[in-house]
């Protein structure tokens, strides 16, 4: 990793071989610490704490575990245009 402090989502989701939608479901999902700095971003250190505790889990199918993080989540639909129900 670079010795950048901070990194977008897209950034994330590059560095991973991620989608950006995979890295907003971590977000949302909790796995993944975020701040909204004008748009969503990452710590680098936060990144590094989440690769290394989460090295040899599969989370592949996080999509099927509740949200845990809705503040992120309702952001990202407002920004997406996506209704709140």
């Amino acid at each position: 990793m670079s010795e950048r402090l901070i990194y977008t989502v897209q950034e994330v989701a590059k560095m991973l071989h991620s989608s950006p939608n995979y890295i907003y479901s971590l977000i949302d999902k909790g796995y993944l610490p975020a701040l909204k700095l004008g748009s969503i971003k990452i710590l680098r250190s936060t990144l590094e704490k989440f690769l290394l505790e989460n090295e040899g889990r599969d989370l592949s199918n996080i999509n099927n575990i509740k949200k845990i993080n809705t503040n992120i989540s309702n952001e990202r639909n407002k920004r997406n245009g996506v209704s709140q129900c």
